[in-house]
């Protein structure tokens, strides 16, 4: 195989570079050996230079690797850039990345390099947590102290301080034993705090040099893993850093039409370049032509496919085991792939006993240790270290290290998916529970931080049973970790393994748990009243009336509640009002039949928000009155995991609700700092959804705009961070209210009217009226009255269709408004509409809405030429407050009433 003259002049200076010896590098196939030396000095492991496959030559790819050095200029002089690299397996995306590599191993820079895994794409954190191993040197025999003293010495070059050490540390399932500070956090904090400083090494690298960033297979990534990667998508662009995405089409990536983004397709080569690409692999060694043009046929322009279809030649001896070679081979109109694993499958039929070894470690996954598999192998050393060699030989596999420390690696993902498929299915559901076994028994620590991997092999191997439990056990984790997407994916598979087993009682019992646990997270992600919710409510109910129906009761009565609560709480985000107050009365009197103090308190939290929302504040606030009373921190903290919210906190944002109604604002504002003091403490992220969003209504209607905004922008960010689908609206929808009454109108329209379809989108309708209300206000002030209009008269359909009236004063008196702006002012309908606000104010008890609906009657009486009669109907109604006389709406009406005393 042919290598850049380049490339072979930089080998040997630069073996010291990294401490890659010669003996090393025996066994690894030309170009990885140089790829191997060519690191510079950086954070990262050598072995990242394995993945760079192939030839380091590029062939019809000049184009794409100038504008990758373009790129690399810009980010150097401190221009952050972002290259999204797109392209189908085996096109040679990794060879182009390995090709900028190569131009600047001279440069001094800092790289960094995180491989996503198909076998982790629930694993939360896994490319980072693997980049971080290799760029450390931790090794499975290593102690705790030993790999703690390597993570220390990795992490000094970036200064990092001690907390957060010790939280990538946590991150890496390493234990501490006194050298960092123990941070007391909550899963949801600890989870964000993880998050901003694998953020912060990015900016800190970069104040030091040039960051290449290279981040592997996206399509591949987990979850959580693509957070961070959206993070340093955002904060990248003003830091010298250059970040590679690479991915298959099927992956959408979010971050299209930034300005510092870049879009690249790799296309497929063109016949003069596969002949370029065919020489480079000959070593310009003649073929005939008829071969060379089967090649050229048979392999489509795919790069990784030429490359093995014509080592396959080569490696076939004679002419005409040279065109058996070729012409066994699928053409391209059958299936591009099959060409491929024709081709790689008589490479490893060739190899003999290394068929089996390869087998093995496909198996594994395409990265694994000589640990590993040596366990599973189960063969003389001697033997194993053999099929090895020829392995690394042919340039199938790379290896980094000595064995036994030695990793391995598979050249390409198509190659452990071509060996993968050689074995018949017995035999591969034999090594998967082998290596099941191995992991539970010789590598304890990797079973007990990757739970998922183990059950992927138990699942492989049929072993339900035991798949269901470590997907359970996964979930769970995750769960706890505030890593609500993974959550749901390993939850739902627990479940899946489960439904193939026969019904035993305990099997019901954790069917049940799991079913119920998994309704909080996809409450939070797909939105309360998704399909998805719906459907795990109703299952879970239908799996505890089976159990009962069999005299088997759920051992934790909690569970059952959990269920009801969630068919409550369903209809709360779809509203509907009739359905809440039955569903709270009959949760209430069940609770009060039993005595028990947990469903007496969540039964008291559903009624007051039932009674709130329906109008009637004073009612609901005694209810929360009760809950709060019979709350106890130690005892009722941990019921978050079941119910989604902690019962006092949220008591304490219905309170703070209605105490603004029922007229006291400064009393909101103390239930409304506690409550969101005591959220952030917890950290738990269902919490910490609704209290932002119960607080950035408090504020914002208690008129403290600037508060209101930035608790809107925090919940939009928190909920983008764990994609909630329900609450990113939300979070924009209270931004636009904002934006409504600060005299930003056009803002205001652009942002209300879309949130307001995607937040209907997840199934909900809760608050829509008063979202309406300001899109209407909105349209009014730029003189869109039309508009308006049909925005108010919207807000009024759907609050007599669900019954969600406590803001139906407020919709009135903007109705009342929007007559006044009007090109015919209509004194006559907007007073009616005044009157109507004041009505329901007054029958409701909203001391809040009075006031308002008072001072709009009042204004309006007053410019009529009516002082008198306007200030005998504002002055008893002001005159009632006795706190708040700093918000807006008291001085507006103060203000009014001295105005009126003029006149």
């Amino acid at each position: 195989m042919v290598i850049a003259e380049s490339t072979r002049k930089l080998v040997g200076s630069l073996f010291e570079l990294e401490g890659f010896g010669p003996q090393e590098l025996k066994g690894i196939s030309g170009p990885t050996r140089a790829w191997a030396a060519l690191r510079p000095a950086s954070v990262e492991s050598r072995f990242e230079a394995m993945h760079a496959s192939g030839l380091t030559d590029l062939v019809g790819r000049e184009e794409e690797l100038d504008l990758l050095l373009r790129r690399w200029s810009k980010a150097k002089s401190g221009e952050g850039q972002v290259v999204l690299l797109s392209g189908e397996a085996g096109i040679g995306k990794s060879r182009l990345t390995a090709a900028l590599l190569e131009h600047l191993a001279t440069e001094p820079h800092t790289r960094l390099r995180y491989f996503c895994s198909p076998q982790h794409t629930d694993s939360a954190f896994y490319p980072i947590i693997s980049q971080m191993e290799r760029a450390a040197g931790l090794a499975h025999d290593d102690t705790a102290q030993a790999k703690l003293d390597k993570l220390d010495s990795l992490l000094a070059q970036s200064l990092a301080p001690p907390e957060d050490v010790g939280l990538l540390a946590e991150m890496l399932s390493l234990p501490n034993d006194g050298r960092h500070p123990a941070l007391e956090l909550v899963p949801y904090q600890r989870r964000q705090r993880t998050l901003e400083t694998l953020t912060t090494q990015i900016e800190t690298l970069a104040r030091r040099s040039p960051v290449l960033m290279i981040f592997e297979d996206a399509h591949w990534a987990d979850p959580t893993s693509l957070e961070v990667l959206s993070r340093s998508v955002d904060r990248i662009n003003a830091l010298g850093v250059l970040l590679i995405v690479t991915y298959r089409p099927e992956f959408e990536p979010p971050w299209i039409g930034q300005p510092h983004v870049t879009t690249l397709t790799v296309n497929r080569l063109g016949q003069r370049e596969i002949a370029a690409m065919i020489d480079r692999v000959t070593g310009n060694k003649p073929l005939l032509a008829s071969i060379r043009q089967d090649i050229v046929e048979r392999t489509d322009g795919i790069p990784l496919f030429i490359e093995e279809m014509t080592k396959a030649v080569l490696e076939a001896g004679g002419q005409e085991d040279a065109e058996r070679a070729v012409t066994s081979i699928p053409a391209p109109s059958l299936a591009v792939p099959a060409s491929l694993h024709a081709s790689l499958m008589a490479r490893l039929d060739r190899l003999g006993s290394a068929k089996e070894v390869a087998q093995i470690g496909a198996v594994i996954g395409r990265e694994f240790s000589h640990a590993l598999l040596a366990a599973v192998a189960r063969k003389a050393e001697g033997a194993l270290q053999a099929a090895l060699d020829g392995l690394t030989e042919s340039g199938l596999l790379f290896r980094q290290g000595t064995p036994p420390q030695a990793t391995y690696l598979f050249k390409h993902g198509l190659v452990q998916d071509t060996a993968y498929s050689t074995l018949l299915r017995e035999r591969r559901r034999g090594l998967h529970a082998r290596i099941a076994e191995v992991l539970e028994t010789q590598f304890a620590e990797i079973a007990e931080s990757q739970p998922e991997l183990v059950a992927r092999h138990c699942t492989e191997a049929g072993l339900i049973e035991k798949s269901a439990a470590f997907w359970a056990k996964a979930g769970r984790r995750s769960q706890a970790r505030s890593a609500l997407v993974e959550a749901i994916a390993q939850l739902n598979r627990a479940l899946d393994q489960m439904a193939t087993l026969t019904a035993t009682p305990v099997l019901r019992r954790e069917q049940i748990e799991l079913q119920v646990a998994i309704i909080g997270p996809l409450g939070h992600v797909k939105g309360l009243s998704s399909a998805e919710v719906k459907t795990a409510i109703e299952r879970a109910r239908a799996l505890i009336e089976q159990a009962e129906a069999l005299g088997e009761p759920p051992e934790n009565p909690l569970l059952l509640y959990s269920v009801l609560y969630g068919a409550w709480i369903s209809n709360a985000a779809a509203f509907n009002g009739d359905a809440l107050l039955t569903l709270a009365a009959q949760f209430l009197a069940l609770a009060e039949k039993q005595g028990a103090t947990v469903p007496l308190m969540i039964g008291h939290t559903i009624m007051a928000h039932s009674l709130l929302t329906t109008g009637s504040p004073a009612h609901g606030r005694r209810h929360c009155d009760h809950a709060i009373a019979l709350y106890d921190p130690a005892t009722h903290r941990p019921l978050a995991m079941f119910f989604g919210q902690d019962l006092r906190v949220q008591n304490l944002s219905l309170r703070s609700l209605a105490l603004w109604s029922l007229g006291y604002p400064e009393a909101t504002l103390v239930d409304t700092d506690h409550s969101l003091k005591e959220a952030r403490d917890m950290g738990e992220a269902g919490t910490l959804f609704l209290t932002l969003c119960w607080a950035t209504v408090t504020h914002f209607f208690c008129g403290n705009y600037t508060t209101a905004e930035t608790l809107a922008n925090e919940l939009f960010t928190l909920a983008d961070e764990q994609d909630a689908v329900m609450w990113k609206p939300a979070g924009l929808l209270y931004r636009g209210w904002v934006f409504a009454v600060t005299g930003r109108a056009s803002e205001a329209v652009r942002l209300i009217a879309p949130q307001l379809a995607a937040y209907r989108s997840t199934g909900s309708t809760a608050m829509t009226p008063v979202g309406l209300s300001f899109l209407a206000k909105s349209f009014a002030d730029l003189g869109q009255i039309e508009e308006a209009w049909r925005s108010v008269d919207e807000a009024k359909t759907v609050i007599e269709s669900t019954k969600e009236t406590w803001f139906e004063a407020h919709v009135h008196r903007i109705a009342g408004e929007i007559a006044l702006k009007s090109p015919q002012p209509d004194a006559a309908k907007a007073e009616a509409h005044f009157e109507h606000a004041l009505a329901v104010a007054r029958q409701q008890q909203a001391k809040s809405w009075e006031l308002r609906a008072a001072t709009s009657m009042a204004r309006l009486w007053h410019d009529q030429g009516k002082p008198q009669q306007a200030r005998e109907l504002l002055a008893p109604v002001y005159g009632w407050f006795t706190e708040g006389f700093n918000t807006p709406d008291l001085k507006e009406a103060e203000a009014l009433l001295d105005k009126l005393a003029q006149a």
